[in-house]
């Protein structure tokens, strides 16, 4: 039923590199170069990596992804089985948990949880811009016409939670490993009025002051304070259930210039940060810095919102992927090890097919298509973030320069548009205001369904389109639990998503985590869940 792949080439890559050898002493204060602030520490209103790196410390779900890898591992979940149609789930859990303000982890606290999800209301709590795991997930709410996924969740005693699910899923197991479906203490949601929220869905307003004020997991990190455009404070979980963390402290320091970080690292104001730039690797690991490489598990791509015109002209979106000059893109701002996509997921996951439909670089054919689409002087608005660095986008300005000239080459009017990452040009892109954009995904688990489902799998006011064929394919092979029919599926849903371009997926690339000299204990993970609670420092600096 779990249907996950070990990946045992990525895992040992993953594992390569820990930061360096030699004993940690206990105590002492980490401090992580972020790119940006986090959006939320409310794990259910976030799918940011800033906020979901300090999240994954505070907070703890079920189950989690053993290190360096993507199985599915017990957390507060001790055990688990499965019934034989595969729609009811019973966790066993750990016991005598407590929560961080002193309540108590138990089946009713899982059950809470999983009902409040379930039970958000209203426009802007279902959508994708606020509850984006949720809905693609587990699909509809509480009072939606749209079946969700997950049906309802029984107490049967303190230490035992069942989940019941409408239908079999493959992927169900896995997907409880993100932290968006972490347990939170549910008096604390309740008492600092988690859910109370107002705005509009690509603008929301979070009027309670739990999600960056009184965040209350279980984890080995307890939150301490957030300064906005500074820094957030996490402090070592003294009463933690499991092995206690070595760091007092663990900062994580809101620098939106890469450079700036670097040279952060370099004057020992922080000790870790990640995606530096590709030729500032090879000069930091001869000034002795550990550089940890993360398994390529990743996709960049320019998404398309098939609502706005041109885009709704399959040979306009054609005529742009056979536009850019990706490769050249890669030769020029990557690292080494970055690949050219060809699909929405990376090669090394099943379900890649090889005999997709590809777009190679033609400025020739991106001119007769034009031409054939019967649309004159065609014009894109295309949307690109600032104040940002991501794995598969280090330099997302650069990368829109090359892209813009590319289409400017072939015919194509540009327009270009830009926001900060967060939290305006993420609510623009998900809420469907971003015509043309740039964007990615970092992995969130080994499976397909965090690919193409995440992106595909249903109507999403990001991508706009509604293709019951592509909706039905991803929808039978999430159902199907025999591997092989599961893989065969997956690669047909990949020839289907490519024909019909809903977007130009261009990069696969492996990510980098640059450390002090000092640290010890950091396992890189190819799904970027990485837990600060193994980290030590050694007295060096």
């Amino acid at each position: 039923m779990i249907a996950v792949l070990a990946l045992m080439a990525l895992v040992a890559t993953a594992c390569g590199n820990d930061g360096g050898e030699g004993d940690g002493q206990r105590g002492g204060t980490l401090v992580f170069g972020s790119s940006a602030d986090p959006v939320s520490l409310d794990g259910a209103f976030v799918s940011d990596g800033e906020s979901i790196r300090i999240i994954y410390q505070v907070f703890e779900g079920l189950v989690r992804t053993e290190e360096g890898g993507f199985e599915p591992v017990p957390a507060l979940a001790r055990s688990w089985t499965t019934s034989s149609d595969g729609t009811s789930w019973t966790f066993e859990l750990q016991q005598g948990v407590k929560f961080h303000d002193g309540t108590d982890f138990n089946a009713e606290a899982v059950c809470f949880n999983f009902n409040r999800w379930y039970n958000f209301s209203g426009p802007i709590l279902q959508s994708d811009a606020v509850t984006y795991y949720y809905v693609t997930a587990f699909g509809g709410f509480s009072d939606k016409p749209e079946t969700s996924l997950y049906k309802s969740c029984q107490a049967t005693d303190a230490d035992t939670a069942t989940i019941s699910l409408t239908k079999p899923s493959a992927s169900f197991l896995a997907v409880l490993t993100l932290p968006a479906f972490s347990m939170q203490s549910p008096a604390a949601l309740q008492k600092y009025e988690a859910d109370k929220v107002s705005g509009a869905a690509d603008a929301p307003k979070f009027e309670g002051s739990y999600g960056l004020q009184h965040p209350t997991g279980t984890g080995p990190f307890k939150f301490d304070s957030f300064t906005a455009g500074d820094r957030t404070v996490l402090v070592r979980n003294e009463d933690y259930w499991g092995d206690k963390a070595s760091l007092d402290r663990l900062i994580f320091r809101a620098i939106d210039d890469n450079a700036a970080r670097r040279q952060a690292l370099e004057t020992n104001e922080i000790q870790a940060y990640e995606n530096p730039e590709p030729g500032d690797i090879e000069a930091l690991k001869s000034a002795g810095f550990n550089v940890a490489q993360r398994g390529a598990f990743n996709v960049g791509y320019v998404g398309f919102n098939v609502t706005h015109k041109p885009l709704n002209n399959v040979k306009i979106r054609q005529a742009i992927a056979h536009a850019l000059n990706r490769q050249a893109l890669l030769t020029a701002k990557y690292p080494p090890g970055a690949e050219v996509a060809t699909q929405f997921q990376p090669p090394k996951l099943f379900g890649w097919a090889s005999d997709v439909t590809k777009y190679d670089y033609n400025q020739d054919m991106a001119k007769k298509l034009i031409a054939e689409s019967g649309v004159a002087s065609p014009t894109l608005e295309f949307w690109y973030p600032t104040d940002v660095s991501r794995g598969y986008m280090p330099d997302p300005a650069a990368n829109f320069q090359a892209f813009k000239a590319d289409l400017e080459a072939v015919g194509f009017r540009v327009v270009a548009k830009s926001a900060p990452w967060n939290p305006d040009y993420l609510n623009k892109v998900q809420s469907g205001g971003a015509p043309v954009y740039l964007l990615g995904w970092l992995a969130d688990f080994g499976d397909p369904d965090n690919f193409v489902g995440t992106f595909f799998q249903a109507y999403s006011a990001q991508w706009g389109f509604r293709n019951q064929e592509i909706f039905s394919a991803l929808d039978a092979a999430e159902r199907e639990t025999d591997a092989t029919k599961r893989t065969q599926l997956y690669e047909d849903a990949n020839r289907k998503i490519m024909e019909f371009v809903p977007g130009v997926p261009y990069v696969h690339t492996s990510t980098f985590v640059v450390l002090g000299k000092n640290v010890r204990g950091f396992v890189p993970s190819p799904i970027n869940l990485e837990r600060f609670s193994l980290v030590s420092l050694t007295t060096a600096a």
